[in-house]
């Protein structure tokens, strides 16, 4: 008896070497590779460099780098060779008033900063709030040392302010080379960061929550703290800590606006690397100290700077 049957025809073997899949990873390692060796090679790389140098002490240009200890930090923070019964806390009262200058500017620019991004995003027709932005953040457009130096013109002993005050029969202010001219200087430098990052906020904020809460009977203060506040925080949290991290490392305005009296963490890392004293070591240990704290400053950013409205 014959089979009627065929022998089904044999299946080409795939070809295991053309058709395996590609790495899932390899599309973005090729996308992020040039900026990934370009932040190692200008971030990372002098980052390690500084702190290698921030564990030699007393080291000058051109001499052999040994890391050695912790000296530099120690001093830092006040004791001197790490010698906790040799306490000298000069170095930590410029890190507090680099704290005070910065938290200052953070509040004198939110203060400020809130009636203005208010108005520009709820009380301005929408047709204008570009050109009116704008117009706003138009001094960034020129250049940072211009402005502080149209600011020493301004309060200057025979400046802009004094002359007004003079002509209408007010005493004149000496302000300059003070803390309040370092402040002033700040303000105005860094309160655009603030507006924009509120701006963003409150241009999203619901307004049907406000209708809500004035036919509920509250009164406009209620109505503030209560709806407005609360769904404008993170752009609150994102504008403060942009302003505290630009007025921390902040150095044109200190130096061209404030005295002896208003001596900095960047004005002395400065006068570390480039001025009389010369200490490579205790100006990286000084940067050290500042990244970590700007570091802090952007995780905090970035965990509560969303700007997404709370609802």
């Amino acid at each position: 008896m014959t089979s009627n049957s065929t022998a089904s025809p044999s299946k080409p073997k795939p070809d295991v070497g053309t058709n395996q899949p590609k790495p899932n990873w390899l599309g973005p390692m090729v996308l992020l590779g040039p900026a990934g060796i370009w932040l190692f090679l200008l971030l990372v790389l002098p980052t390690l460099v500084i702190f290698e140098l921030s564990l030699v002490p007393e080291i000058q240009p051109g001499d052999t780098v040994i890391p050695s200890g912790l000296d530099n930090y120690c001093r830092v923070l006040g004791f001197v060779k790490c010698q906790w019964n040799n306490f000298d806390p000069v170095y930590l009262q410029v890190i507090w008033r680099s704290l005070l200058f910065a938290s200052g500017t953070t509040v004198i620019c939110l203060l400020l900063g809130f009636p203005v991004a208010y108005w520009l995003a709820l009380k301005i027709p929408k047709r204008w709030q570009t050109l009116v932005l704008l117009t706003f953040v138009l001094p960034l457009w020129t250049s940072f040392l211009l402005r502080s130096y149209a600011w020493r013109t301004i309060l200057r002993p025979t400046g802009v302010l004094n002359s007004i005050l003079t002509a209408i029969g007010l005493p004149p202010l000496d302000l300059l080379h003070s803390g309040t001219a370092v402040l002033i200087g700040m303000s105005y430098s860094f309160l655009p960061y603030m507006v924009l990052s509120l701006y963003v906020s409150l241009e999203k904020l619901d307004k049907r929550l406000l209708e809500a809460a004035a036919d509920l009977g509250a009164n406009p203060l209620e109505t503030f703290w209560k709806v407005t506040v609360p769904q404008t925080l993170p752009g609150i949290a994102a504008g403060s800590l942009l302003v505290f991290i630009s007025g921390l490392g902040d150095f044109v305005n200190p130096e061209l606006l404030g005295g002896a009296s208003s001596m900095t963490v960047s004005r002395l890392i400065y006068d570390q690397f480039l001025g009389a004293a010369r200490d490579w070591g205790f100006g990286s240990a000084l940067s050290m100290v500042l990244i970590l704290a700007v570091s802090i400053a952007i995780a905090l950013m970035m965990k509560f700077g969303d700007a997404t409205p709370k609802k």
